[in-house]
Formats: C-alpha cells, structure tokens, sequence
C-alpha cells in the first residue's frame, strides 16, 4: 500500500545521513570511550561485593580481624576515584587520537592540482591576464560561470559587480588556480596559467579578503607573513602605506603588540589594514580585493580606502565591489549574474546603457542611500 511505498522511499535518505553522522568526531569517542565508565561502575560494584563475601569468610574462620578487614575496605574504595581519572585520560586519549587521524588524513590528500613535469616559473607580468571562455562547476552539472570571456591589461583595474552569488569570487579564485577550470583557459602573458609553477604563481598574487586571516602573535609577525625576509625598510614603507603608523604609535609595545587568535584584540578596520600591509610587503604585480571594504563602518571605511588606494599603484588589480562607488575610477567593469558575463566597459559606457544592469544597480543603491540620509 502507499504507506508501505513511503516508507521504503525514506528509508535510504535516513540510513545515509545517519552514516554520516556516525563520522562525527564526537560520536566516534562515544562509541569508543562510552562503555569506559558503566563497565568501571560494574568492575567496581562486582570487585567490592566479592571482597566484602571473601572477607566476612575470613573474619569468620579467624584469618584476619575486622578492622583488618574495614581498613582494606576503606582502601579499597579510596582506589575508585584515581581508576575513574584513568578513564577520563582514555578519553581524553581517544580524543586526541581522532584528532590526530583527521590532521594526518588531511596531510596525506593526494593534491589535485599540481604543477605539471614541465612547468615553467612565472616571474612578473608584462602585457595581460585574458579570461578565454571560462567555464567552472564546484559540483557535477551545476555551472557556476558559463564561457566568461575578457582580458585586463597591465596596470589595470577590473571592478566585478552583480548580485550576490552570481560567481565574482569563484572568478578571482581561479587565477592563483584555487581550483581547476572545467573549460576554457586562463592566461597570463598568452601562457595558461596551468604552465605555471603553482607556487611562482602564487608568490605573485596578494589577496586582501573582506574577512581576512591573522594569526595569534604580534603585528608585526602578522605583517612579515608577506616576506618573512623583508628588511626594517620594507616594513616601514608597508606600514606607512597601510596607514598604521598613527594605530601603532598608540600601542605600549607597538609592533610587537599581541594581537590574539584571528585578530580578536583588534577592530574590523585595524585587521584590514594589517592584511593590506602584508599584501604591500609582498609586493606582488597582482592583487586581489575582495569586498575588502563592505563590513566597515564609514570612518573605518575611509581610511582602509586609502591604504586600498596605495596598495594599488601600479598594480593590475581586480575588485569585487560591495559599494559601487569604489567602481567608478576603475578601468573595466565586469557584471556578472548568474555566471554569465552580461555587460563590460568602464562607468560611463555602462550608464549609459538603456535598461542595463549596472545602471539599474547603481541607481538603487544611491537611491538607498538619499533615502537614509
């Protein structure tokens, strides 16, 4: 019958997602340290049952007196609590050890993108970076970006814009080659960028994220991540252009200021600023912004601006743009909606597109933006 029918239908889903639950850490050490404690309870009860049985038996036939026989006792039960610590440090043991195995699974993943026997080094970049019918899917028959096609000279800007989801930071992904491309190529220099060394690659790309990683330690560990080997100069001029120099004269210990776990001790727009000297030190050709600026407040925003400003000399950059009015001075825009490239050019060509996207964009923003003020 169709009850009989529904629960056949839902009893694969169930069983699937109860194996995947059984992956969960925390259920492995149950399942491993659970019994721990009710057999210890039991080992306990039954031991002390039998003792006290064997001792009355003594005391009767005269081996042993009774306060012999309360003194074992006593130890006796006195021993429960260090063999409860035993297994709490199984536990604990069995904690660590799961631990251990998913680091060590994590080490031994076979890469899946590699350099090739005969890559080349990628030193600078001297003509253009050039998007040739770029096609990508994180998951099977679900395209992400369908035949993105352009090219960004030298020195350029490119500003990427649209809705959100619509695949602008799956684009800047590819370039240090995060992930593999399904079709098309990317090129830099007229050379796919799968002929490159990975690494000589990446040395050449900076990356300043809206939320971007910084590790326990002090600024200045922070900012030389960039170049573990820069010299006192180089830090300087990385901190003066990131507009910290201000920030950290108000510390007590300055640039060996602790500034905990991601950051924790700082504001959003100090963090930013740290991550964009770290992108100036590396001084890499290329540099990528991706909504560095959108979780500022306006006076946060303005001075992280600024360092943004500096950090873009004579780089080719490309912004994903949460407010479109850091688009303006770029020299190509890019919208990008549901994966499809649909209009490119600089501000004013694509203002003055009737019904296009980007102006459609733009003037709801601004028009969001009389209405609060």
């Amino acid at each position: 019958n169709e009850d009989n029918r529904n629960e056949r239908k839902f009893t694969k889903p169930k069983n699937k997602k109860n194996n995947k639950l059984k992956k969960i850490d925390s259920i492995k050490i149950t399942q491993k340290t659970g019994s721990i404690s009710p057999l210890m309870h039991v080992i306990v009860s039954v031991g002390i049952g039998l003792a006290i049985g064997y001792g009355s038996h003594l005391i009767q036939t005269g081996a042993i007196t009774s306060g012999n026989f309360v003194s074992f006792i006593t130890a006796l039960i006195m021993l429960y609590t260090p063999i409860k610590g035993l297994g709490g440090n199984v536990k604990g043991m069995q904690t660590s050890l799961l631990a251990l195995e998913r680091v060590m699974k994590n080490l031994e993943a076979k890469l899946y993108i590699i350099d090739k026997p005969d890559a080349i080094t990628f030193n600078k970049l001297e003509n253009n970076i050039s998007f040739e019918n770029v096609s990508f899917e994180y998951k099977k028959g679900v395209p992400v970006l369908k035949n993105i096609s352009f090219y960004v000279k030298k020195g350029e800007t490119m500003a990427l814009v649209g809705n959100s989801g619509g695949g602008k930071s799956t684009i800047v992904n590819l370039i240090p080659r995060f992930y593999k491309i399904k079709n098309g190529e990317i090129k830099i220099d007229g050379i796919n960028i799968a002929d490159y060394k990975i690494e000589s690659l990446r040395q050449n790309i900076s990356i300043v994220l809206q939320d971007n990683f910084l590790f326990a330690g002090t600024i200045k560990e922070n900012i030389l991540m960039g170049k573990p080997d820069a010299t006192e100069e180089e830090l300087n001029l990385a901190i003066k252009n990131a507009c910290l120099e201000e920030f950290i004269s108000t510390l007590e210990n300055g640039l060996e200021t602790y500034i905990g776990e991601r950051g924790v001790l700082l504001s959003g727009g100090q963090k930013q600023r740290i991550a964009i000297a770290r992108a100036f030190i590396k001084n890499a050709p290329i540099v990528i912004l991706d909504e560095a600026t959108s979780a500022l407040d306006n006076q946060s925003e303005a001075i992280v601006q600024q360092a943004i400003d500096n950090l873009m000399k004579d780089k080719t950059v490309f912004v994903i743009a949460h407010r479109l009015s850091t688009t303006r001075n770029a020299d190509k825009i890019v919208v990008i909606n549901a994966g499809e490239l649909v209009e490119l050019g600089t501000h004013e060509e694509l203002m003055n597109i009737e019904n296009g996207q980007y102006k459609a964009l733009y003037e709801m923003q601004f028009k969001k933006q009389e209405v609060s003020l």
